[in-house]
């Protein structure tokens, strides 16, 4: 076989010429020409004229897909057929010339893409009637996402669950949206976050996914890839106003999205690429092109395959498959479209529409034609044999990264408003409320800004709520300008004769108070900027455990387990614990495994489960905390002994003799000394914030996290109370606490 390259410039003469050879059916120079002018078919050297009779297969569509280089390689394979010779039909032609004045042909290979002329293309085939490789009518269909859904539907194709608000005053009755803050409903169906929104063109790529407040909110805005990047995060969260949509449920697909090329209801290849929705940056390779990887599909899938070819009638059809939950939904059909750089795929694809066509056409020309059996390709799988193993499963268990401390403050409340808040929220039912959704944490902010707003206006009014309290209630809900459902929540409980009451156990007087709910601000305990650093070094560092995926600790970039990441042999889950800082930690871990980029919420939504962790790991709670109790128990009474340690302590402290616990006594000798000392340093440091804060100086001062020198203080003021308790002892509980806000003070303050 040999072609002669084009120059530049020859686009009206043939751009290639075979000599077919390898078919068995004799030697003759099969030519290809483009029908930009009247050119004529090209002959070899020696004026051989092509057998006759000659089947024509014409190609109608834009210049930029019939000279595209994978259209170029399969007709090149095509012209190998002895009775096939290949014409295309120049962009001119078919924009500027009437059907009529197009060359003929008898099998059309015809497809639609922008700035095509569909219409014409229906009228030639109406006027010459060719054998159709892709159905032309069904075009119009794959250009509207609510047909294809409905197409998919009918041939009982599993499909993500959806809805179609149509902005069509001619149909008022498919355009009714309710929106809420984590949720829309579309025409009656509800779709909570996370959930895509398509428009109804095809054509139009900008596909948004809405994520819930409980991940950070905002959405991630897809397109047509632009360079390196395919989608962008944006902190917009709620739905499109104009244009008419689909929605549909999010499929938690793991970061990967199939795409299958069908040639024939018999033949589809797949490959997995990188979800444009994880982090919106295109992986390319050395030569600049997008990385897919290889699939294999399940025979569920094949079958899904061949239903799509046969419904949409397109010979050659791409589509998208999401693989989620163990099952394969179909998401997206693009009609004609062509894998890239596979050299069995272009050999593949030529063999089947050359041996297609010719069975269709042979007969009628009085072809001789029987087609070529061959033994399919049989897979070689390698098995783990000898000495060569095969890594099979990692289990990994981490722990959240740095966080800021735990904080929370308790206010006894009587006014109305908080009761009116409590019963609007089912709190009667079980006398306890827990308040985490922003729309609910902005009620509580309303009702303090009110009341405050209120003593200010007249100070010994009817307001019992303490100022100082309220005060601190409305810092800690404003405190990062804006509510994501991951660091802060509002506890009310229900006491009918009041907190204290209740608290001291006394019956009931005759004239007891009246009922009142005891608020519980909890904050912090977040994940710092630190801890997501720390998080993802661990996730590029955890690369090592594949070869090939050392990643840049062993000198060269990880690509091993990304790699194996994308194919159908590798099985990632991380599974979190519903606390925010858990699952920033795994989405930080993830991104840096996966050599993600950008913001977490879109990894977070997609990557991690969030899974209820009880039972995931051995404890078997109750003997645990008995236990627990015991050692606490032992500990207080130790540590109260104002005495240094003797013998005995050593034998109940340190049974096992450990060197880092007895290092540790001999440290602290006397342990109630320590505490002396502990607390003086306590004392000294509110004492110190307390001078910075009558400084005008320090007026606007911002600590980390945006925490301020009163939020500080009421930190330190808080372990100060309670470290040291009325009657003089220490309770050593609140020893740990100390080290927290110790440590996130030298770190971060």
């Amino acid at each position: 076989m040999w072609s002669l390259p084009a120059s530049e410039g020859e686009s009206a003469t043939a751009h290639f010429f075979l000599g077919a050879g390898d078919e068995g059916l004799g030697t003759r120079g099969i030519g290809m020409r483009t029908e930009e002018s009247d050119s004529e078919l090209l002959e070899d050297e020696e004026d051989e004229v092509p057998p006759e009779p000659q089947i024509i297969v014409g190609i109608c569509a834009m210049t930029k897909k019939s000279k595209s280089k994978p259209m170029t390689q399969i007709l090149e394979r095509l012209c190998r057929f002895d009775y096939l010779t290949v014409i295309i039909l120049g962009e001119d032609v078919i924009l500027n010339e009437p059907v009529e004045n197009w060359p003929s042909c008898h099998c059309l290979i015809s497809f639609h893409s922008k700035g095509f002329p569909l219409d014409k293309a229906v009228a030639y085939s109406k006027l010459r009637n060719p054998f159709l490789i892709n159905d032309l009518a069904m075009q119009y269909y794959i250009q509207d996402r609510r047909e294809v859904y409905r197409i998919l539907q009918e041939e009982g194709i599993d499909l993500p669950r959806y809805a179609v608000l149509n902005r069509d005053p001619a149909r008022p009755e498919e355009c009714n949206l309710i929106e809420g803050e984590d949720h829309v409903e579309v025409n009656g169906a509800v779709f909570p976050k996370p959930f895509v929104e398509k428009p109804v063109s095809a054509e139009d790529h900008n596909v948004y996914i809405y994520y819930p407040s409980s991940a950070g909110g905002g959405s991630q805005r897809l397109f047509r890839k632009i360079g390196s990047r395919s989608s962008v995060y944006s902190p917009e969260s709620s739905v499109r106003k104009t244009g008419s949509y689909i929605y549909e449920e999010f499929m938690p697909t793991d970061g990967t999205d199939v795409k299958v090329y069908t040639v024939g209801p018999d033949y589809a290849h797949a490959e997995a690429r990188k979800s444009p929705a994880l982090d919106g940056k295109v992986e390319r390779d050395s030569e600049g092109k997008e990385i897919r990887y290889p699939v294999m599909l399940t025979a569920m899938e094949k079958l899904v395959a061949r239903k799509v070819c046969v419904a949409f009638k397109q010979t050659v059809c791409g589509f998208d498959l999401l693989r989620a939950n163990g099952h394969s939904f179909v998401c997206d059909v693009n009609g004609f479209s062509f894998v890239k750089n596979s050299m069995k795929y272009y050999d593949d694809c030529a063999k089947i529409l050359g041996n297609t066509i010719m069975r269709e056409l042979a007969p009628q020309f009085q072809i001789p034609w029987s087609i070529p059996t061959e033994a399919e390709d049989i897979p070689i799988v390698p098995t783990t044999s000898g000495t060569m193993m095969e890594l099979r499963c990692v289990i990994a268990i981490i722990r959240h990264g740095d966080r800021t401390p735990k904080q929370k403050m308790k206010m006894e409340v009587t006014h109305p408003r908080f009761f009116s808040l409590f019963e609007k929220h089912g709190g009667y039912k079980t006398g306890k409320l827990k308040l985490k959704r922003p729309e609910q944490l902005q009620e509580v902010l309303d009702i303090a800004r009110l009341l405050l707003a209120e003593l200010e206006k007249e100070p010994g009014g009817e307001i019992e709520e303490k100022t100082g309290k309220l005060e601190q209630l409305k810092s800690v809900l404003e405190m990062y300008g804006h509510f994501s459902g991951i660091n802060r929540k509002v506890q009310l409980t229900y006491y009918p004769h009041g907190v204290k009451a209740s608290n001291e156990g006394q019956d009931p007087q005759p004239e007891a108070l009246g009922p009142s709910l005891l608020l519980v601000l909890k904050w912090g305990g977040e994940l710092t900027p630190a801890g997501r650093v720390q998080a993802e070094e661990l996730g590029r560092a955890f690369r090592c455990m594949y070869p090939g995926g050392q990643g840049d600790y062993a000198g060269f970039p990880g690509c091993g387990l990304l790699r194996l990441h994308s194919t159908f042999r590798h099985d990632l889950k991380i599974y979190a614990s519903d606390e925010g800082r858990v699952q920033m930690t795994a989405a930080a871990f993830a991104k840096g495994l996966l050599a993600l980029e950008g913001e977490l919420t879109p990894i977070l939504v997609q990557m991690v489960k969030s899974a209820n962790m009880n039972g995931l790991l051995d404890s078997d709670g109750d003997s645990l905390s008995s236990c627990q109790h015991r050692v606490k128990a032992r500990l207080h009474h130790i540590l109260q002994q104002d005495a240094p340690f003797g013998p005995e302590d050593y034998e109940q402290l340190a049974p096992t003799g450990s060197t880092s616990l007895l290092n540790s006594m001999a440290v602290i000798q006397n342990p109630v000394k320590v505490c002396d000392q502990v607390f003086a340093l306590i004392e000294n440091l509110t004492h110190q914030i307390q001078e910075r804060m009558q400084d005008p100086k320090y007026v606007d001062l911002q600590l980390y996290h945006s925490e301020t020198l009163e939020l500080m203080l009421q930190r330190w003021s808080k372990l100060e109370r309670d470290f040291r308790q009325k009657s003089g002892r220490y309770d050593i509980s609140k020893i740990p606490d100390i080290y927290d806000c110790v440590k996130y003070d030298v770190q971060h303050n």
